[in-house]
């Protein structure tokens, strides 16, 4: 059995330090600045001024088109009030202008609890070591010559779970960030009471996806933190 142990030892060996390359590269990708988002979608950011500019033009269309429904011309339809219409319009341009500004305000004020996760001091973690760790356990209840296979079989299952959180978590950040360089097009939708459902789906689905994205990097910490309890005091259990 010891060309097996030695085999499966190796497989684990490369498959720990394949998933600490993926956990630091994640990781230290993902934030609330959106830096790495145009890093890897500069289109995003070309294009955010052809969102504003639309923007503004639908709000400006749905103004005068209310305007003309107030004014009889087309009758049996109803319209908004002229007044409230025009402060309303006014105002979600102006939203919709500075929804930069205003998004990079909404960012630091969500931001600040990820950066409390990100930041806290925890023991070291080296997914290296967590195999051997786990042979140690094993061999301590176990006697068979599958030790190596056996903790590979758990070690497997434990990582898999962890990498489908950490993609997860990947696929919040870039979901979020499609949601903040649409945020114009998305205050247009306020500017009309018949698309006003549209704009309040996109705050929550704004508010949501910070909310889970500081849930889902709060359960990577945990999880990494137990892993660097676990190696570090292995026979604490």
């Amino acid at each position: 059995m010891g060309i097996l142990d030695g085999i499966v030892g190796w497989l684990a060996q490369q498959y720990m330090d394949a998933l600490d390359l993926i956990n630091i590269s994640v990781l230290g990708l993902l934030g609330y600045d959106m830096q790495s988002f145009m890093k890897y979608f500069p289109a995003a950011e070309t294009m955010y001024s052809i969102f504003v500019a639309l923007a503004i033009g639908i709000i400006l269309l749905n103004w005068v088109w209310q305007l003309f429904k107030n004014f009889g011309l087309v009758a049996g339809v109803e319209a908004e009030d002229p007044i409230k219409l025009s402060i309303k319009s006014f105002l979600f341009i102006l939203l919709a202008y500075f929804s930069d500004e205003i998004i990079t305000i909404i960012l630091k004020i969500g931001g600040t609890p990820y950066v409390w996760l990100m930041t806290a001091e925890m023991p070291p973690i080296d997914f290296g070591s967590f195999n051997s760790i786990i042979i140690l356990i094993i061999s301590s209840l176990l006697t068979v010559g599958v030790l190596s296979l056996i903790a590979l079989i758990v070690m497997l299952i434990l990582v898999w779970n962890y990498l489908k959180l950490l993609f997860i978590t990947a696929e919040r950040y870039v979901m979020l960030g499609f949601l903040i360089f649409t945020a114009p097009v998305a205050f247009a939708m306020g500017s009309s009471q018949s698309t006003s459902n549209i704009f309040k789906s996109w705050c929550r689905m704004l508010g949501g996806q910070l909310f889970l994205l500081i849930m889902n990097v709060w359960c990577l910490r945990l999880f990494t933190n137990m892993i660097g309890h676990f190696v570090a005091n292995p026979l604490f259990l």
